[in-house]
């Protein structure tokens, strides 16, 4: 697992979600993330070093029009000026933060599929827990974050291009197979050229994926995450074995119709 606490163009720190039902939905986080010997996360959904990685707040009057999905919390180098990229690529705002002076903060974007996001400023590193506060051993420990992060949409290279202007992300392409039909989707780069989130189509491995940004969350013991997922009222959408046979990552839903990804850590 990568280390999550690096701010960059590009990179995602946080998510958050606004839901209805918000007792249920946070026994039901609590407890498909919380699995395994030594669990990643918290039951009150901070990591393992007490960082609020996730946010799952009520849903108010206040968050009425934003879609039911996890948003990622994407640094950009400025958020006006991303904003203005995104309207001019036939985006939209569903909100926009400012301060006093009418500077853009942060703002909430629909992409032209409907994936709702979130655009923020590059978190300072002070911001941060720094890596000499924990022991070796915990150093070394895997840390409850958000290790991935994808979108699969029926036209991956438009929404490719609309992100690399959005975000300023660069491209990689990645070799797929779809029966005997090779095709690309995408890596898309943070300003460091390390892989920050994937764009792909929806077919082969990707196809019956919802269109909305996936948030990898991974847990301790992923086939018990899933077993918790549906004895909780959520559904397993799409479950990936690893060459032994073991769970790797599955796509999943929880009680009210939000969608997600967990991943073994």
């Amino acid at each position: 697992m990568s280390n999550p606490f690096v701010p960059r163009v590009g990179g995602t720190l946080s998510a958050d979600i606004a839901v209805p039902e918000h007792e249920r939905e946070v026994r039901f986080y609590s407890r498909v993330l919380t699995t395994g010997e030594n669990p990643l996360w918290r039951d009150d959904l901070m990591n393992n070093r007490g960082m609020p990685i996730i946010g799952l707040g009520a849903r108010s009057p206040e968050y009425a029009d934003l879609p039911l999905q996890w948003m990622p919390h994407i640094q950009v180098a400025d958020v006006a000026t991303s904003v203005k990229r995104a309207l001019d690529l036939s985006g939209s705002e569903l909100m926009h933060g400012k301060d006093d002076d009418g500077e853009s903060q942060w703002a909430v974007l629909l992409d032209p599929n409907g994936a709702a996001f979130g655009i923020i400023p590059v978190v300072p590193a002070e911001a941060l827990i720094p890596t000499e506060d924990v022991s070796s051993r915990d150093a070394e420990a895997p840390v409850g974050c958000i290790s991935w992060l994808d979108l699969t949409v029926s036209d991956a290279s438009t929404t490719r291009d609309f992100y690399r202007q959005v975000v300023d992300w660069s491209v990689q392409d990645v070799e797929m197979k779809d029966a005997s039909e090779l095709y690309a989707d995408y890596n898309m780069c943070g300003c460091d050229g390390s892989p920050a989130a994937g764009i792909c189509h929806a077919r082969g491995v990707n196809l019956g994926v919802p269109a909305t940004w996936m948030i990898y969350l991974p847990v301790g013991d992923l086939a018990e995450s899933l077993r918790r997922v549906q004895e909780e009222g959520g559904k397993v959408i799409k479950a990936t074995r690893g060459a032994d046979g073991e769970y790797a990552h599955a796509a999943i839903q929880d009680p009210v119709g939000a969608c997600l990804a967990l991943a073994q850590g």
